[in-house]
């Protein structure tokens, strides 16, 4: 029997099953933008190496860097697109790559929003609103015909997702980017049937979640990952999360990954915390959503955010709190540290929570490590 710290560590590396993915632990790599693709969104070979590095260092599955969904939906440059039939080969040596270790792979499906910018797209910026405020970038207000759009893209990357062999899907409802801006009172000001209420404010989502459930049917798993809330004044609140969360499960999610806060928030707020988080008390950024989720919600939990170390990993399992732990930066910075746990290294992992990852990305290099050794591109 494995062992953390004289604990039996069986939860942690149990099989599970998620709507028919058989998944060989709890440990889930959770996407970011990586910076790997082309200049037109093409999946490259360095796509592929860093998630098989990932997949071969022991996590169970893999979701894919943000792939956007329509042209006009590219948040950042060398971006992950799934947009049309033209990315298919690609995608499939990716998902293929990845199965070959045994490993399982869904594709994160997205659109920028207003923060998709028109120096990438070469279009005009759209979000729920119009924006002409400093808070957050300027942008249009989405025509009814284009919110109808919008869902039927998801709908059709899903398609090709499952034609390239990906083995299910996740819609990007976080971080600000366009789902999460529809479901956010802060950047979703409409007055008709997509805005106002909650319901009004999720019935893109739903929508998008109905037609990627007409592409890929019943059987196939799809999952959504939502912010537990916004952390900005007049952003999406925990109690919202949760009566979302409640409409994603009666229309038939298979798993949601709850994560927190948008590109606007800055700091201690921001979707990407910074700080070192030196005491297991620190770890667990949304710990007091994912108790009030598992209290009303039944759908799989994926929690992430601030989890460094087995010892957290294997109580939240234990107590309830979620059923699958998803690392991001972790993983980063040491692409084999599931493996190190399991073979009864249980030091925490060593990222240090700088974001000093996002710097080589942003100059073309692909989403590393800066902070030395211990990881793959040091």
């Amino acid at each position: 029997m494995e062992r953390i710290g004289g604990t039996a560590m069986n939860k942690l590396f149990e099989k599970s099953n998620i709507n028919g993915l058989s998944l060989a632990n709890r440990f889930i790599f959770s996407a970011t933008w990586d910076g790997n693709a082309d200049d037109n969104g093409f999946c490259t070979q360095r796509n592929i190496d860093m998630l098989v590095e990932r997949a071969r260092g022991g996590v169970g599955l893999i979701i894919t860097g943000m792939a956007y969904v329509q042209a006009d939906g590219r948040a950042a440059p060398w971006q992950l697109a799934v947009h049309g039939d033209e990315f298919i080969p690609g995608l499939t040596e990716m998902a293929q790559a990845v199965h070959d270790t045994q490993a399982k792979v869904i594709l994160q499906l997205a659109h920028g929003g207003c923060y998709a910018p028109t120096a990438l797209t070469g279009q005009e910026v759209i979000g729920p609103s119009v924006n002409d405020s400093d808070l957050f970038p300027k942008c249009r207000q989405m025509t009814l015909l284009e919110i109808q759009k919008i869902a039927e893209a998801f709908g059709k990357a899903a398609g090709r997702a499952k034609k390239a062999g990906f083995d299910g899907v996740q819609l990007h409802a976080a971080h600000g980017y366009l789902l999460s801006e529809f479901l956010s009172p802060f950047f979703n000001k409409r007055t008709d049937n997509y805005g106002g209420s909650i319901e009004n404010r999720a019935r893109i989502l739903l929508e998008a979640l109905q037609a990627v459930r007409d592409e890929v049917g019943e059987e196939y798993p799809v999952f959504v990952k939502i912010n537990s809330e916004d952390f900005v004044e007049g952003g999406l609140t925990q109690d919202e999360m949760l009566q979302v969360c409640a409409m994603l499960e009666r229309a038939g999610v298979d798993a949601i990954e709850m994560s927190g806060g948008t590109i606007y928030a800055s700091g201690a707020y921001s979707s990407c915390r910074m700080g070192a988080l030196d005491s297991l008390e620190k770890e667990v950024y949304y710990k007091e959503a994912a108790v009030r989720y598992k209290e009303k919600i039944s759908v799989p939990l994926l929690l992430v955010g601030g989890i460094r170390s087995p010892e957290v990993s294997e109580r939240l399992v234990i107590e309830g709190l979620t059923d699958y732990v998803s690392l991001c930066r972790p993983l980063i910075r040491e692409p084999k540290l599931i493996s190190r746990w399991r073979s009864g290294d249980t030091n925490p992992a060593t990222c240090k929570y700088c974001n000093g990852c996002f710097g080589p990305g942003l100059k073309g290099n692909g989403v590393q490590c800066i902070a030395g050794a211990g990881n793959s591109a040091a």
